[in-house]
């Protein structure tokens, strides 16, 4: 299998699990691997591209040293997928007060699904309301997810810890 910024994680570690524990040793977030609800769901939808900017690398970095971990050559910048995006001004509506929370670290640990959990919040809200996500990650599967459901998103760190906000249409 040729690792690119659009492998799902899932395939990537059953087709080379040494990388694992490579990924854990490169990021303390990517310890949220060994975690079974999320290797069971998230991590099926969950690309490399998404999977770098959870833990703060651009994708191209990430693929490459993931390709060198298993004897790949390294992709050249024409072969990147995605470009860094520009990050975008807060939206008015994500300074509403959220209609629901969700800590998705805690659903981590408690072995839930916070994608479910997300979703399963969000269609109890009334279009124009807002649920945000705390998480010490970007969770970038679930954003990708809204947007692609319609929803607006919108996420930003702060000391550390990230808070994402999803706009019900």
């Amino acid at each position: 299998m040729e690792i690119t910024p659009k492998t799902k994680i899932d395939d990537l570690l059953k087709t080379y699990p040494q990388l694992e524990a490579f990924l854990m040793a490169l990021n303390p977030k990517y310890k949220k691997l060994k975690n079974p609800v999320l290797r069971r769901t998230v991590a099926k939808i969950a690309t490399l591209t998404q999977v770098a900017k959870i833990g703060g690398y651009e994708p191209l970095k990430l693929v490459n040293l993931l390709r060198g971990e298993v004897g790949q050559p390294p992709l050249g910048e024409e072969a990147e997928e995605t470009k860094k995006e520009e990050r975008a001004e807060k939206p008015a509506w994500a300074d509403r007060p959220p209609q629901a929370v969700i800590d998705a670290n805690a659903l981590l640990e408690a072995e839930k699904n916070p994608l479910a959990e997300a979703s399963a919040a969000l269609r109890k809200l009334q279009s124009g309301e807002v649920l945000r996500i705390d998480s010490d990650f970007l969770p970038q599967p679930l954003i990708d997810t809204f947007q692609e459901q319609g929803h607006e998103t919108y996420a930003h760190e702060e000391n550390g810890a990230w808070h994402t906000y999803i706009l019900k249409k």
